[in-house]
């Protein structure tokens, strides 16, 4: 009732928003834009919080998403002028760490693993195993760059050239992206965008965090033992809420074991 009498100052309030998964396009993965954006806009412009805190595990994933979840961040953050602070657990990495990027500042625990800014492609060349069962591999293109990296044929160098420039394109808009968020706070360190990992103090100390901690000690640090933290947390689908799974939800589950699995986890 405190809010509605004049006069009194209302509890200190901090939206809570988990992102927790690989980073895919809705279907596939645990985390896209369009799976996020509505929690993030009843955290941001519901009721006027002090602060917005991003729980975030996430290995990675979907470029694209990445930059979209985060980008969403950035601007809700600043059409309504709230302060976001981004609280690693287990994993910020690759694109999880891009989305912890778009944070105002960065927690993680002294277990916690961050960086990973580097960009991936795997995949099987499979030419042998169907040559030796007698399978022909038929492929008709219009356009000489239409196929490219076909599994079932060897590689060819110019794809694998072109591959590398996508590559290095894209990784060079996820340094980009860490440069203007993080700017003076990094280190000088020469492996900082290789792709290395840091635990949380190593982390710290070249910039892709501000400190060491956990979101509800920080949180009550800040703004008082009366906080009070309100979460957002995204909507299972009616067959995981009840425990039942698709095909395709346990394809995804085993996506994304085998991304948490690339960091020991």
């Amino acid at each position: 009732m405190k809010r509605f009498v004049p006069f009194l100052k209302n509890d200190p309030t901090v939206s809570v928003v988990r992102l927790q998964g690989a980073i895919g396009t809705g279907g596939r993965g645990s985390l896209s834009d369009r799976g996020v954006a509505a929690i993030l806009e009843k955290a941001f412009r519901r009721g006027k919080p002090d602060a917005v805190a991003l729980e975030i595990n996430s290995p990675g994933g979907s470029p694209v998403q990445s930059s979209l979840i985060g980008g969403r961040i950035r601007r809700l953050a600043e059409e309504t002028d709230v302060p976001v602070i981004a609280f690693v657990e287990d994993v910020a990495a690759s694109g999880g760490y891009w989305i912890a990027s778009a944070a105002d500042e960065i927690i993680a625990d002294p277990s916690s693993i961050l960086g990973s800014i580097g960009v991936i492609s795997a995949g099987f060349g499979l030419h042998d195993l169907i040559a030796r069962y007698g399978i022909e591999r038929r492929v008709h293109t219009a356009g000489k760059s239409k196929s490219m990296m076909d599994p079932f044929r060897p590689e060819k160098p110019e794809d694998v050239a072109r591959l590398d420039r996508l590559l290095g394109d894209l990784h060079e808009t996820f340094i980009a992206q860490v440069r203007s968020r993080r700017g003076e706070k990094l280190s000088d360190n020469p492996d900082l965008f290789t792709g290395e990992i840091w635990l949380g103090q190593g982390a710290v100390d070249v910039g892709l965090a501000d400190g060491l901690g956990q979101l509800v000690p920080v949180m009550k640090a800040r703004y008082g033992d009366k906080v009070r933290f309100r979460r957002y947390d995204a909507r299972k689908p009616l067959l995981a809420r009840l425990g039942m799974e698709t095909v395709a939800g346990a394809l995804t589950q085993l996506e994304d074991r085998a991304e948490y699995a690339r960091f020991g986890l």
